[in-house]
């Protein structure tokens, strides 16, 4: 018999889920995987962990305590990175870098380590004990130095002699000038968490420097417990200003500095152009730059011997807007360029021999996720292979696929991991053994070190973690009440498939009516159904006796770029028409009650919890939970908001009808009881977008539920409070759908 899974527990350590390792790397010998796991008494404060490949030995390499006794306040810098990384939560080590085989650089508490691994243990030399917070660490390519950001600019430590140099100029606080490091929206949208690259063979630094003077100075209040803190946070909302983002290269040798000329003269000022990748391809320094549209993407390589002059050899095209995801792998095949593209409105793998055409490697009505590596075999790079994570077999499922590098050969991928699991996949250096991490309805988190055959099949060399559903593991009492989702699809007006999960209470009776919690997000770059290990929170809610019900409309991730380019310009309006589609599918149940429905989501998804319920008819939900929420597309940020509604000159329809605002006139009367959550110094979906919700709500006379979080920013954080959280929810819930 199961035990009751208490609120109290839901969120202690250990974690029910068990341990799930963070931050995989291989060795650059390929001899051991390092990991970051969390402590047993508290799941968030993270160690460093080592697994010998060869004796499948395990062992603590660092314990984050002993490095940093007590917790330490970092700067605002370090803090806002963490939140756009979603790490925030975490404490201990939540990074690392190879250098040596023997050696692991670790940032903590605001300074950095060099640990060398000897035959008595780990040795840690501490590289820099300052007020400051050194943060974006890591070896650089020769493995000579340790370089970082500081105060708005980059260092480097030379492990020799402990000597420390300024690689660029010093930070211009006081003009909103810095150096090295990403700006808002590389950070938070663009997935650029760093503002400097080495070449391979550390001759040069590439670095950026950025001007913020032209951003809007957005006041944040960082209300805590106790004080209020105001920060001047340089906020690009949509239809302002961005940044200026200039890009430099430092010849190491020389010391000096020579600008790259990546922009392109016919897409407008600085700032209405965007810095989004750079990389190195050997000598050259490549750069990705986009244009304010988002419309055409502009890769350009530069080289010493041209003064870094860059000059661009790809383009990319598309009519709505190009989605960033892994696009162009300069470092990938030494033969070849290979790149992912959506020409044919699906996100596919395609290859360029040197001085050739691009050509579609991969082909069909599904997407690839991520394209991992390309093996080569003597200097025909045709007989080489690409290996990648992607949807062939099912939009649900992520595996690990094998396909041949030419793409005359017609072949298709072959699938190496197991099928009825999720996958996550690091590849080992040499490409012959891979570290994968699955997850079933049935399974939590599974991580194995594994090979592939020569038959192209997978096998299980070692667990690393193999985590399995035991006496002893911290969900095993729970587990005779363990609820799995039932998954189907629906019918989009325009003839498109939306897939749904229905997950049913421990005993479910279908000869009773139960509540229901639609679990809602909605937006753009995200799917909620798939076949993976389940979230704790929907165990919670089945057991208290509600059906809880996902569904991705039209606009969410992985399906192709039909799919998402519906919500073009019209955001909060085609999205809302889907998950109307599946209440009324639930609703024609006979074991769902129709008059107890809620709805609930956060962030994109509190935006669609407010829109679905203010577009539905009224008595459509019997309550609605909205966290984080963006309420007004103009409130938010340039390169996410102008990627999909364009700018608010532009589409003044679009950003008026996607606003909470424009349907609040709907409701004659009070709208359905709401529950408004929002932390109180949130940097992403700032804190405002909900008090002019609330002082709307107010003077429209509506009664409606608030709970803020003081010192918190876009997610809640930490056991202590997400239990408050969830204990918020279930009070509001229980209060307007299981009152007799």
């Amino acid at each position: 018999m199961s035990e009751p899974l208490t609120l109290e527990r839901l969120y202690q350590s250990p974690s029910l889920s068990g341990p799930t390792p963070r931050g995989l790397k291989y060795s650059p010998d390929g001899k051991r995987v390092t990991f970051l796991r969390g402590k047993p008494d508290d799941a968030d404060r993270l160690d460093l962990w080592s697994f010998d490949i060869a004796t499948g030995e395990e062992r603590l390499l660092v314990d984050s305590r002993l490095l940093e006794p007590e917790d330490v306040e970092l700067d605002e810098a370090e803090k806002a990175l963490r939140e756009r990384k979603r790490i925030a939560g975490l404490s201990g080590i939540v990074s690392y870098d190879w250098g040596s085989p023997d050696q692991i650089l670790v940032p903590i508490g605001g300074d950095l380590y060099l640990v060398t691994l000897t035959d008595t243990g780990p040795e840690p030399r501490r590289l820099t004990e300052t007020d400051a917070t050194e943060y974006d660490a890591r070896v650089t390519p020769d493995r000579q130095s340790v370089s970082f950001v500081r105060d708005g600019a980059v260092y480097a430590i030379d492990l020799a002699s402990g000597q420390e140099t300024r690689l660029t100029p010093l930070a211009e606080p006081e003009n909103a000038i810095s150096y090295g490091v990403a700006e808002f929206v590389a950070q938070e949208e663009m997935d650029r968490y760093t503002g400097y690259w080495w070449s391979p063979d550390a001759r040069y630094l590439a670095y950026t420097r950025v001007d913020e003077s032209t951003v809007d100075i957005i006041p944040r209040y960082d209300i805590s417990a106790g004080e209020t803190t105001v920060i001047e946070q340089r906020y690009p909302r949509a239809g302002r200003l961005n940044a200026i983002v200039d890009l430099f290269v430092r010849d190491m040798e020389t010391g000096e500095a020579v600008e790259v000329d990546w922009r392109h003269e016919d897409w407008g000022p600085a700032t209405d152009q965007y810095l989004t990748r750079v990389g190195w391809r050997n000598e050259w320094v490549i750069v990705e730059a986009m244009n304010r549209n988002q419309t055409r993407l502009e890769i350009k390589a530069g080289a010493a011997e041209s003064g870094w002059q860059a000059w661009a050899f790809t383009e990319v095209e598309q009519p709505n807007w190009i989605n960033l995801t892994g696009r162009f792998r300069g470092d990938a095949h030494p033969h070849a360029e290979i790149m992912v593209r959506e020409d044919s409105g699906f996100r596919h793998i395609w290859v360029r021999p040197f001085e050739d055409s691009w050509q579609a490697l991969t082909r069909g009505d599904w997407n690839i996720a991520d394209f991992l590596r390309a093996t080569e075999e003597g200097d025909d790079f045709l007989t080489g292979k690409v290996m990648f994570t992607g949807f062939m077999d099912t939009p649900l499922e992520r595996h690990l696929y094998s396909v041949a590098i030419d793409p005359t050969s017609g072949e298709m991928p072959t699938r190496l991991t197991e099928l009825g699991k999720s996958w996550s996949i690091t590849m080992a250096p040499a490409g012959k053994t891979f570290i994968g991490r699955s997850s079933s309805p049935t399974q939590p988190p599974q991580t194995g070190l594994y090979r592939v055959t020569e038959d192209e099949d997978m096998e299980l060399i070692a667990w690393i973690e193999e985590n399995a559903l035991t006496e002893g593991h911290p969900y095993f009492p729970y587990l005779a009440d363990h609820t799995v989702p039932d998954y189907g699809t629906l019918t989009a007006e325009d003839g498109q498939t939306l897939h749904y999960s229905i997950q049913t209470p421990p005993g479910f009776d279908p000869t009773k009516k139960y509540p229901v919690i639609v679990q809602v997000y909605g937006g753009p770059g995200v799917q909620t159904v798939d076949r993976d290990w389940e979230r704790m929170d929907d165990q919670f809610y089945t057991r208290q006796g509600y059906i809880v019900f996902r569904l991705d409309n039209r606009g969410t991730a992985n399906r192709g770029k039909k799919f998402e380019d519906v919500i073009y310009r019209q955001m909060g309006i085609p999205e809302v028409r889907d998950q109307l589609l599946g209440v009324d599918w639930l609703k024609s149940q006979p074991f769902v009650d129709p008059d107890r429905i809620a709805i609930q989501g956060w962030s994109y998804g509190g935006y669609m919890t407010l829109m679905t319920m203010l577009q539905a008819a009224p008595d459509t939900f019997a309550a609605a939970v909205s966290g984080a929420p963006v309420t007004d597309w103009t409130l938010y940020d340039t390169f996410y908001t102008e990627r999909y509604m364009d700018t608010p000159l532009d589409n003044p329809d679009g950003y008026e009808k996607g606003s909470v605002f424009y349907h609040l006139d709907r409701f004659e009367g009070d709208i359905p009881p709401l529950l408004l959550i929002h932390g109180m110094a949130d940097d992403n979906v700032t804190f405002d977008n909900t008090t002019r919700l609330v002082a709307e709500l107010q003077a429209r006379g509506d009664v409606f539920d608030l709970m803020t979080y003081p010192g918190q920013r876009h997610g809640i954080r930490g056991e202590t409070l997400r239990t408050h959280l969830m204990r918020t929810r279930m009070a509001f819930l229980d209060r307007h759908l299981k009152a007799d």
